[in-house]
C-alpha cells in the first residue's frame, strides 16, 4: 500500500462498500486504494477535485462512486466530464468485463485519468481528451454518467448524439433537482430516481436515471 494511503483509508473503505452492499473482491480493493493514492499524489499538482484532505476523499470520491454501482450493469459506459476519475475508474475496477470510456474537455485530468489507466492496468478503460459535444464515437452507449457535470438540461442535450433508445443515462446529483427535471428536453424522460445514502457523507445525494424517447 501506498504511504500516502493509511490503513484507517483501507477499514473507512471495506465498511463503507458493505454498507452500500458492494462486494469488492481483495484485488478490487487493492485497486481503489492505488486509485486513492495517485489521486492524492496528482491532486497537488493538478487541483484534480477540490477535496484537498485525503481523509475526506474515501467517502466523497470513492464511496460517492461506488454508491451508485447497484444500478450499473455490463456494458459500454461513458463518464462524461470525468474530471479526476469519478465515477468511471471505480467503474472500470468493479466491472472488468464492461468497457468504460472517461472523457473530459481538461488536458491535465486526461492524462491523469492515462496515468491511472497505465499504473491500475485497466485495460478495459479508455481515456478520451475531447469536447463531448465533439465526440463522435463508433456506436451507441449502453450507460452514460456524470456526477456533477451540468444541468440535467446540458447533460441531455450534450450527450444526445452518444446514446439511443436502450441507452440508460444516470445523472448523479447532491439535492433533489426538481427545477432541471422541468427543463429537461422534450425526448428525454425520467426513467427512475433514488435517494441515495453514502457513508461518510453529510449531504444529500440522489440517482436520476433518465432515458430517450425518441
Amino acid at each position: 500500500m501506498s504511504s500516502l494511503v493509511t490503513a484507517q483509508h483501507a477499514e473507512e473503505l471495506s465498511t463503507g462498500a458493505r454498507q452500500l452492499g458492494v462486494a469488492l473482491t481483495e484485488s478490487q480493493h487493492q485497486q481503489l486504494l492505488g486509485y486513492l493514492a495517485l489521486l492524492i499524489k496528482w491532486n497537488k499538482a493538478y487541483n484534480l477535485t477540490a477535496v484537498r484532505n485525503p481523509d475526506e476523499m474515501v467517502s466523497r470520491h470513492l464511496l460517492d462512486s461506488l454508491s451508485v454501482m447497484p444500478f450499473i450493469e455490463n456494458g459500454r459506459w461513458l463518464d462524461v466530464g470525468s474530471g479526476g476519475g469519478m465515477p468511471g475508474i471505480p467503474l472500470a475496477i468493479l466491472f472488468p468485463e464492461s468497457q468504460v470510456t472517461c472523457l473530459d474537455s481538461n488536458g491535465k485530468k486526461t492524462r491523469f485519468l492515462t496515468q491511472v489507466k497505465l499504473e491500475l492496468k485497466l485495460d478495459n478503460l479508455q481515456v478520451i481528451h475531447s469536447r463531448v459535444e465533439e465526440f463522435q464515437p463508433e456506436q451507441p452507449f449502453n450507460g452514460i454518467v456524470s456526477r456533477a457535470f451540468s444541468s440535467m438540461e446540458n447533460f441531455s442535450n450534450w450527450t444526445r448524439h452518444l446514446g439511443n433508445s436502450e441507452t440508460r443515462w444516470l445523472a448523479m446529483k447532491g439535492v433533489h433537482p426538481a427545477d432541471e427535471l422541468v427543463a429537461l428536453p422534450s425526448d428525454f424522460r425520467l426513467d427512475s430516481e433514488h435517494a441515495l445514502t453514502v457513508p461518510g457523507c453529510q449531504g444529500q445525494r440522489h440517482l436520476l436515471i433518465l432515458r430517450r424517447t425518441a
